[in-house]
């Protein structure tokens, strides 16, 4: 069965995209596609529907695709817990932390299980849709390379080029990734998309020329940058940080974490007209004003939670709560939040433990056993259910936990303080739920907006395929797959 590989000349030169808007193209034009990404380097991660993890931009193209997301379409998933080491997720299972080194020795003995993936998804589907990671012209990392163009040889998968002339020097990004790739990974690459290009395209055909000229390969069309990107969920924590000004909206303050992770769970929250989500970076302090502060997933709770003390933000978190502000702890957060968090067995760093910030009266220990799962909840305090996952290492007990955040099957799941001022919960996902969402803003004092998410998302899909069948020859790249 066919299959078609989107690589870029470098990382967020918006791969993910091009594949997901091809996904939705070819869906509608009545075809079976299914997204494949063999590694993927991201804390963002999505649960699926069959018990494993992903990349979350795989299950956005999973969507895109008319799919539930299955641990098939990202084999191989590095979540980075520090400067020098990763969790390594294979087929939707943790393998093992290692560090860079090591994971490169073990690299090349994963290409049967991402094949294994590929294959699968072949025999589903009419068409896969393969995107790259980072640049193949990152030559030094080509020895055992399972994500480019070790990849496309392996499965012989025909390769087009994407450049982001949006960030400038487009042409030397192109006709310098021919330069440096070996003879036979060049001679994989079928053509090249321009992407993110601003104002009109024409003025850009002498340089589109140019780069078909030297490099012999074939345009497939020069993509205009796509404003409705910001209403799909985003891939690169550095999205976060987008302007959401907005006068006279409820603010809420999310702590920007060194190891953030899963950081999709802000995304409605951003999307609602109503509400100013304000990234508190380093240096900064919490906002006085904000309504609402969130402690968010973590990738490394200790980790980020030493960060989070050495910012001072622990003394402005406790300030706002006596103000009577609201803090919200989610996975890692909720586990910051409370008194104790150990970590006998060294999961996420060095064996020890260390005292949280005492906002929550539950103490944590993490257990080398990951909880992972989609669910159904109801908020406690409001009543609304909600869809949520779990993905978590880490069980958190205590005298707060006798009083739920929100509760599964009967069961509780969560704590909040004595005052209800101070929530978490294990829970990810929980905004995106119209009803839970509209409820919660309204007890922050803010006002619910009627805004429909997901609705929002299938609407930016739709117009992400149109847009890139108005810009670019997805015929004949339907063509270059067969």
């Amino acid at each position: 069965m066919p299959a078609l590989m989107i690589q870029g000349t470098g990382s967020n030169v918006g791969k993910s995209l091009l594949v997901a808007g091809l996904c939705r193209a070819l869906l509608r034009r009545g075809l079976s596609v299914a997204p494949f990404k063999p590694q993927n380097m991201s804390n963002n991660a999505a649960v699926t529907a069959d018990g494993g993890e992903i990349g979350r931009a795989q299950a956005l193209q999973a969507l895109a695709a008319g799919l539930a997301p299955v641990v098939d379409m990202n084999p191989v998933l590095l979540k980075p817990e520090a400067e020098t080491g990763a969790q390594i997720i294979v087929q939707g299972r943790r393998l093992a932390t290692l560090r860079a080194r090591d994971y490169a020795a073990l690299k090349p003995s994963l290409m049967p299980r991402v094949l294994e993936s590929f294959e699968r998804l072949k025999a589903r589907h009419d068409l896969v849709i393969v995107e790259g990671a980072g640049s193949p012209a990152e030559v030094n990392l080509r020895a055992g390379d399972i994500a480019n163009m070790g990849f496309a040889r392996t499965a012989n998968v025909p390769v087009v080029l994407a450049g982001d002339i949006d960030r400038g020097g487009v042409i030397a990004q192109m006709v310098g990734t021919q330069a440096v790739l070996d003879p036979a990974d060049a001679a994989m690459v079928q053509g090249f998309i321009i992407n993110k290009f601003r104002g009109d395209p024409r003025l850009f055909d002498d340089g589109y020329a140019l780069i078909a000229a030297r490099t012999g390969w074939r345009g497939f069309g020069v993509l205009p940058y796509f404003p409705g990107a910001a209403r799909l969920p985003a891939e690169d924590a550095q999205d976060l940080y987008r302007p959401r000004a907005r006068g006279g909206a409820l603010r809420i303050a999310c702590l920007a974490l060194p190891r953030v992770a899963n950081f999709d769970d802000l995304d409605p929250l951003a999307a609602e007209p109503g509400v100013e989500l304000v990234m508190v970076r380093p240096g900064q302090p919490v906002p006085g004003d904000a309504a609402l502060v969130i402690l968010p997933g973590s990738k490394s709770t200790r980790g980020d939670l030493a960060a989070l003390l050495e910012q001072g933000w622990d003394i402005d978190l406790r300030a706002h709560v006596r103000r009577g502000g609201a803090v919200l702890g989610l996975c890692g957060g909720y586990q910051m939040l409370g008194r104790v968090i150990r970590d006998p067995e060294g999961l996420e760093g060095p064996p020890g433990e260390v005292e949280g910030l005492g906002l929550l009266e539950v103490e944590t220990e993490m257990r080398p056993q990951k909880r992972l799962g989609l669910v159904q909840a109801v908020h406690e305090a409001s009543g609304e259910v909600f869809s949520g996952y779990e993905i978590h290492i880490g069980e958190s007990t205590g005298p707060a936990r006798a009083r739920p955040f929100a509760r599964i099957g009967g069961q509780g799941e969560g704590a909040v303080s004595p005052d209800g001022l101070v929530m978490g919960s294990y829970l990810h996902g929980l905004f995106a739920a119209d009803g839970f969402r509209a409820g919660f803003l309204r007890a922050l004092g803010g006002q619910a907006s009627g805004l429909n998410y997901a609705a929002g998302v299938e609407d930016a899909l739709d117009a992400l395929a149109a847009h890139m069948e108005a810009h670019m020859d997805i015929s004949a790249l339907l063509a270059l797959a067969a």
